[in-house]
């Protein structure tokens, strides 16, 4: 019976952030009352809030999904494996997939997304809030193999890596340029953003 709760909300859930999105990318985000959404969603404004607490979370649940992502790739890489190579070899692995988080994706939906998020101030602003609970988290699994000030010194340059990586290789393909162009062009970005941060021992590979 849970299992069958569970189905159900899942698919209100898909429901309504289908509507949401749909609704915005016509007509933008401001100009979509929440009552729309929940109309044409089927549902009454408090279960739409029940589900999205906030009008950005709407939008921003897609990116939400991956919150917590780069603290579960440092616990759960290779043994042996450092921690900056894991997160480096995940990102690529993004690229490889066309994750629409990496920014590589040319559907032109994922590109109007962005477009709407880059350019939205509230939501550009949740983003961030979203970032800083992805900071702490890999602070904190970082911080279980190096000291806290390493370790939130690291988290914030690879979150920030990411992130300027991600609205980089969006921005190429919003410009038209080749996804085969954008995709060598992103690899080579990732492999220098990658380099260029800082070197590290943690505690558990030290003598």
């Amino acid at each position: 019976m849970t299992g069958l709760r569970e189905l159900q909300r899942q698919r209100v859930h898909e429901a309504i952030s289908t509507a949401a999105i749909s609704l915005f990318l016509e007509r933008g985000f401001d100009e979509v009352p929440v009552t729309e959404i929940a109309a044409a969603a089927g549902v009454s404004k408090p279960t739409l809030f029940k589900y999205f607490p906030t009008k950005e979370d709407l939008v921003l649940h897609r990116i939400a999904d991956h919150q917590g992502e780069a603290a579960r790739v440092v616990r759960g890489r290779e043994p042996g494996e450092r921690p900056l190579e894991a997160l480096r070899r995940h990102f690529l692995d993004g690229l490889a997939r066309r994750d629409p988080v990496t920014g590589l994706n040319d559907h032109p939906e994922v590109v109007a997304y962005h477009r709407m998020v880059f350019s939205t101030p509230s939501l550009v602003a949740r983003l961030f809030q979203h970032m800083a609970h992805d900071e702490e988290a890999l602070a904190e699994a970082l911080g279980e193999i190096t000291d806290e000030l390493t370790a939130g010194l690291v988290a914030g340059q690879v979150l920030a890596a990411q992130r300027v990586l991600a609205r980089r290789n969006w921005a190429m393909l919003a410009e038209g340029r080749p996804m085969a162009e954008v995709e060598r062009e992103a690899i080579r970005a990732a492999e220098r953003a990658f380099s260029l941060l800082p070197v590290f021992t943690p505690r558990e590979q030290t003598v």
